[in-house]
């Protein structure tokens, strides 16, 4: 079940060659052609219309729009922000299958804590955080309903992600000795999200240096349940898995945010970190989110702008945006630019660019990420053990060097849902993400495999759990994104808060952790 090749072909024989041809489908929500052709063309039009404003916001990504937000808070109306997709959102965007919203991207929000303040106050700003009795109080129609979170494992489905159903003492004791380890690390360390509110200790620069692999390695973790975990946990948050993110990076997962409780020897009372951690999600993930901040803009929000040049002037800032519906270049001249744009664009964009901006850009390698969403027509079959919950995560042990990844499972777009029963008929959308940042030549197999491969390779590995699948599928949208995150690799930390005259720079990169936490917090300190 865990190679290319079984995957395709196991899939027909399950489902029956005519349904899986019946489902209709394709690729959308990104196009990328349209970015492909900073790198494809060598000149662009002379601009034909120039724009004056005060400040121009290259990207309208999260980290875009918290800059205009900020802009707008202290009274500064006068900028305009270019944004390359249709939509304003970047990896935190929503769309819709069969008229049922969906994300097509980063799909919840953990409650912040108290070091990302300016999040908190967007939160309370938006009425989903209030004070009540001198306690902060979250809407509780967008915190994540119950069960939250279940595993397939060992044939049936258990609570929580962490391995349990017939493991053995081994193993449970090996859960409890990297809770140890990521106990130890808080007591030594600060660690915040946004990483950038806690100080790079010695202890932290150590564990930059070395895979987590090594780390745990070192520590004599290798039971192969706990592995698997936390290789999940950082293909989830980091778009590769622990022999590619740093120790810091594995550790950062656990220490910022609910820790690692272990279960107990009888293998009882492990918990799950998503009940211990406030979630707050929505149908269309945070493409809630991303489309309140990008709602006040109105058309301070120029979509289908490529950015292809930003220089500096003697009095200012030019910033030239081809628009390929257009086939027009318009520039506009600024007071300041802030470049919320991935490193390795705003590198090829900026012109005569600082060796530093160079070097990260060298330094920085991408994820690519694969989102499809299923809509199925109604509830499908379901194994033993835990319910249907919102987050379902299939055990799998692909290598890391196969070649396919395997699949961080789905969540259900209706699980938000206010229907307090499911009829029969009542259709979903599942939501399916592959990231692909171990995989050799992952971005190109990510564009060049036809979609009908990747519908096949999907259907078999959640057909694992689900056998009708293919038989209640409908439609599956797949969006792609070629360079989704920067991995945090082992290596020199990037520096945050970078300036290079009348520019500033603000984008979830620059923090190696492409969370909403950092991008919102770098795009607000950049345009306040």
């Amino acid at each position: 079940m865990k190679r290319r090749h079984f995957l395709a072909s196991a899939a027909l024989p399950l489902t029956g060659c005519e349904a899986v041809r019946e489902i209709q489908g394709g690729f959308t929500g990104v196009n990328a052609a349209r970015g492909h052709q900073l790198r494809e063309r060598t000149s662009w039009p002379a601009p034909s219309k120039t724009h004056q404003t005060r400040v121009v916001i290259a990207g309208g990504g999260v980290a875009g729009l918290a800059a205009g937000r900020a802009l707008r808070l202290k009274g500064m109306n006068d900028f305009a922000l270019l944004e390359l997709e249709d939509q304003a959102g970047g990896n935190s965007r929503g769309g819709t299958v069969g008229g049922i919203a969906c994300p097509l991207g980063a799909h919840y929000l953990p409650v912040p804590g108290d070091d990302a303040t300016e999040l908190q106050d967007l939160l309370e700003e938006l009425g989903l955080r209030q004070r009540q009795s001198g306690r902060w109080v979250y809407d509780e129609r967008y915190l994540c309903h119950s069960p939250q979170e279940r595993l397939f494992f060992n044939g049936e489905w258990q609570e929580g992600l962490l391995p349990l159903q017939g493991v053995g003492r081994d193993t449970l004791a090996q859960y409890q000795k990297f809770a140890a380890l990521v106990a130890q690390a808080q007591q030594t360390s600060t660690w915040t999200l946004p990483a950038s509110r806690a100080p790079m200790t010695a202890e932290k620069h150590a564990l930059q240096a070395l895979t987590f692999k090594t780390y745990l390695s070192q520590n004599g973790l290798t039971d192969p349940h706990l592995i698997w975990y936390l290789n999940y946990c950082c293909q989830d948050d980091y778009g590769a898995g622990y022999s590619t993110v740093s120790a810091w990076a594995g550790l950062h997962y656990f220490a910022s945010r609910h820790g690692f409780t272990a279960p107990r020897a009888d293998g009882h009372d492990a918990g799950s970190s998503a009940d211990r951690e406030g979630l707050l999600t929505w149908p269309e993930g945070n493409g809630w989110l991303s489309r309140q901040l990008a709602s006040p803009l109105k058309a301070r929000l120029q979509t289908s702008q490529v950015v292809v040049r930003i220089a500096s002037t003697r009095h200012g800032v030019e910033v030239d945006a081809f628009n390929p519906t257009t086939q027009a270049t318009h520039r506009w001249v600024a007071e300041r630019c802030i470049v919320a744009l991935p490193i390795f664009v705003a590198a090829r964009v900026l012109e005569s660019p600082p060796d530093w901006l160079r070097l990260a850009a060298a330094r920085t390698r991408y994820a690519p990420w694969l989102v499809a969403n299923l809509h199925i027509k109604a509830p499908l079959q379901d194994h033993a053990g835990a319910p249907p919950s919102w987050d379902n995560v299939i055990y799998n042990t692909t290598p890391a060097n196969a070649t396919t990844s395997a699949g961080l499972g789905y969540v259900d777009a209706m699980h938000q849902s206010l229907q307090s029963v499911k009829r029969a008929d009542s259709p979903t959308v599942l939501t399916h993400y592959r990231a692909l940042g171990d995989m050799p030549e992952g971005r190109k197999l990510l564009l060049a495999r036809p979609w009908s491969q990747w519908r096949d390779v999907i259907l078999a590995e959640l057909g694992a759990a689900h056998p009708d699948l293919a038989a209640k599928t409908t439609r599956i949208e797949m969006t792609r994104y070629g360079h989704a995150m920067a991995v945090p690799v082992p290596g020199p930390v990037a520096p945050a808060g970078l300036r290079q005259g009348r520019v500033s720079f603000a984008h979830s990169d620059w923090a190696g952790y492409s969370v909403f936490e950092e991008a919102f917090t770098m795009g607000h300190t950049a345009g306040g």
